[in-house]
């Protein structure tokens, strides 16, 4: 029977008088990354709060390796790392000092701080910048420095809010690599209101939206369960728009441009090569064809329709 790392039961908080999130319930049970999407202001922030003991939630629990945070806030918090929205860096540090003063945070006992700040330096690809101020950084190497504070003292789940936001497309390349890196030694929860960051880093997934969980399984599970509904389709001899229309796998048919068209389908399977061998036959000049990824308003629409069609 595997050990729960973090669980969450019945949680739900108020802000005044609206409800931030409501009865989200889930349980992390392994190493690797869990993804927590759902689009800002959905109410992943209030839960990554609570569960790293930032709030205190109005109702329900929250349990780290089984130890209550609202009851026993510092045991609990010895097992996390956390890297909230906006790193909480001192800028006029070095790297060394600044994770120096974490580790002194995080009661790691003296004798054995130098060896964790060599640690985490080196597992975030920071140790050349040891003796740099923090604000000399660019913005990639400065999320790593957040990154290193929140597993310098080796913690069981590490907690990361929005951990590529506001960085260039080659410093999220890099930064997710090293989320993976650290996915392969312990539980790692990962929230983003990015679709495609929860399908390049991680293994399972949970979605909220409005405060409650609409989906929570694998990230395969979630492939599957989302299909594109929609390509697009691009041919240099294109036939009067009411030949496309007609076609009995086609729900229904947009033009972009001359010649440039996005197709709604119903059923996804084998309209690409439907549409590739008529253009062949018919002489459409077929010079581009791809499906269309799924927008985050789109994932969550087609969610809810899905669960309003079991009910």
């Amino acid at each position: 029977m595997s050990t729960s790392i973090a669980t969450i039961k019945s949680l739900s908080h108020r802000y005044s008088r609206d409800w931030a999130i409501r009865n989200i319930n889930f349980e992390v049970t392994e190493k690797g990354i869990l993804g927590l999407l759902g689009s800002n202001g959905a109410g992943k922030s209030t839960t990554m709060n609570i569960l790293c003991g930032v709030i205190n939630q109005t109702e329900g629990e929250a349990l780290i390796d089984g130890i209550n945070i609202r009851q026993h806030p510092v045991a609990a918090k010895r097992l996390i790392g956390f890297l909230p929205q906006k790193a909480p860096l001192h800028f006029e540090l070095t790297v060394n000092e600044y994770l120096t003063y974490c580790a002194n945070l995080r009661d790691i006992p003296a004798q054995d701080i130098p060896g964790a700040v060599e640690v985490a330096k080196k597992k975030c690809g920071i140790s050349h910048f040891s003796n740099r101020l923090i604000s000399n950084l660019s913005g990639g190497y400065q999320q790593r420095v957040g990154i290193a504070q929140a597993i310098i003292h080796n913690p069981k789940l590490v907690v990361l809010d929005e951990p590529t936001n506001g960085l260039d497309p080659n410093q999220i390349l890099e930064v997710r690599k090293l989320i993976k890196e650290i996915g392969e030694e312990r539980s790692v929860i990962l929230s983003t209101h990015i679709l495609s960051e929860v399908q390049a880093t991680c293994d399972r997934i949970i979605m909220i939206e409005h405060g409650e969980v609409v989906f929570a399984d694998t990230m395969n599970a979630f492939n599957n369960y989302i299909e594109p509904n929609s390509l697009m389709l691009h041919l240099s001899h294109a036939p009067d728009i009411k030949e496309l229309e007609d076609l009995a796998f086609i729900d229904r048919i947009e033009e972009v441009e001359i010649g440039q068209y996005r197709v709604f389908f119903n059923d996804p399977n084998q309209v690409t090569q439907k549409l590739i061998q008529l253009s062949a036959d018919k002489g459409w000049g077929l010079a581009e064809i791809y499906l269309e990824k799924s927008s985050l308003d789109g994932v969550f629409a087609q969610l809810s329709a899905n669960t309003k069609g079991r009910e």
